[in-house]
């Protein structure tokens, strides 16, 4: 693998019509999402499937994708803020014998995206890193009434036996037996992920924003900011400055690489007593972007613990640490700059999800997770306040 180990922003042809006000600008999946989400809402409330369903309908997609496979042990699994999940067992004697997971859509997600993506990137991802081997998609919803995808089931935890810890991960200690053991793992695992050859590998599902440097920031903020256009239920003028800011600051991008979306600690599992990662999770965000946007994700303050007066991002690292860490072990550069605006970006999509998409698919009754969304809606706010300080500032040189 060729790593950038310059100062130079990557070398693209810039289009002569690129304007950062384009609003039309994103990525072809993503648009088919939105707009296949825009169609879904429209539908009424959301009557969540009850086990019993979902086990019918396992039965029968399984006896056209699976003829002989016979299925126990369906139950709803934990988690899932996003996704509705279940999972089953196909008994012994069958070729296809084990457990798996069934991930599949509720009327609005707090994180829209395709199903088709997540399993090809994970179809791709999974000779690099440890992730769930994709089996079955059903991608339009015919057999699940959603759209859906199952895949093999992997053990581990998302936090250490009796870890402090909230929702979807939200300040996990990791605590100091288990911490030197994730962390050289947690960054080799990004690395991987970023140094995933999508030209020589292309994946069907994902577009390279390579027709000028700034194209991949502003796929982004066109994304997030229609989210936040469609589903916001107040005002909030910060929200506005801050997708005014992010237009007339975007930062070329140096490489284009596969970005995770969503890497954090609370996304991956590891066996509670060697620390060994067992998979990586929650890949449905997705998509060729600039390497930064995961590095300023996984630093939010809101994601990270507070131990003996250290911010430790993830409950890991410090941020310092984590950038100098990163550098060695890729030799890519980080840019000041384009960190500064991606954790602007980040705390700008935190507030979208939480308090515009959260609130609105709790209000109009499409997700699952009611009370887990109402919970996680305040939260919005300490990311406002985030966004803030980050406007506020000048990044560090």
């Amino acid at each position: 693998m060729n790593v950038r180990t310059d100062d130079a922003p990557l070398d693209l042809q810039p289009a002569t019509a690129f304007r950062a006000d384009n609003r039309d600008d994103l990525d072809p999946a993503v648009r088919q999402t939105l707009e296949r989400r825009a169609a879904r809402k429209r539908l009424g409330a959301y009557q969540p499937i009850s086990v019993e369903a979902v086990e019918q309908r396992i039965v029968a997609f399984l006896e056209r994708e699976c003829p002989g496979a016979k299925v126990m042990n369906v139950g709803r699994l934990g988690g899932g803020a996003s996704k509705e999940q279940f999972g089953f067992e196909i008994t012994a004697g069958h070729p296809m014998a084990g457990r798996y997971v069934l991930r599949m859509e509720p009327r609005q997600s707090i994180s829209e995206s395709s199903r088709r993506l997540e399993f090809e990137v994970i179809a791709a991802l999974r000779a690099a890193v440890p992730a769930p081997e994709p089996v079955w998609l059903d991608e339009e919803g015919a057999g699940f009434g959603q759209p859906a995808a199952i895949f093999r089931f992997i053990g581990g935890v998302t936090k250490p036996s009796g870890s402090q810890g909230g929702v979807t991960g939200l300040g996990t200690v990791i605590g100091e037996r288990l911490r030197p053991i994730i962390k050289p793992q947690f960054l080799e695992h990004l690395a991987a992920i970023h140094g995933y050859d999508w030209r020589a590998g292309p994946i069907a599902s994902l577009d390279a924003p390579d027709a000028d440097p700034r194209q991949a920031a502003l796929r982004q903020v066109n994304w997030w900011s229609r989210v936040w256009r469609e589903d916001c239920t107040q005002s909030l003028p910060i929200v506005a400055l801050a997708e005014r800011w992010m237009r007339a600051n975007l930062p070329a991008a140096r490489e284009i690489v596969l970005v995770h979306g969503d890497y954090r600690t609370g996304n991956y599992l590891f066996d509670d007593e060697t620390g060994r990662i067992t998979a990586i999770l929650d890949w449905e965000l997705g998509h060729l972007g600039d390497y930064h946007e995961d590095l300023a994700w996984t630093l939010q303050r809101l994601f990270g613990t507070v131990e003996d007066g250290r911010q430790l991002a993830g409950g890991l690292f410090e941020r310092e640490e984590l950038i100098a860490d990163y550098t060695a072990r890729t030799g890519r550069v980080v840019d000041r700059a384009a960190l500064h605006f991606y954790e602007v970006f980040s705390a700008y999509k935190c507030i979208v999800i939480t308090l515009a998409t959260g609130i609105k698919a709790v209000r109009d009754h499409h997700n699952h997770q009611e009370v887990v969304l109402s919970w996680l809606a305040p939260i919005a706010h300490i990311f406002a306040a985030e966004l803030g300080d980050l406007l506020s500032r000048n990044p560090a040189p």
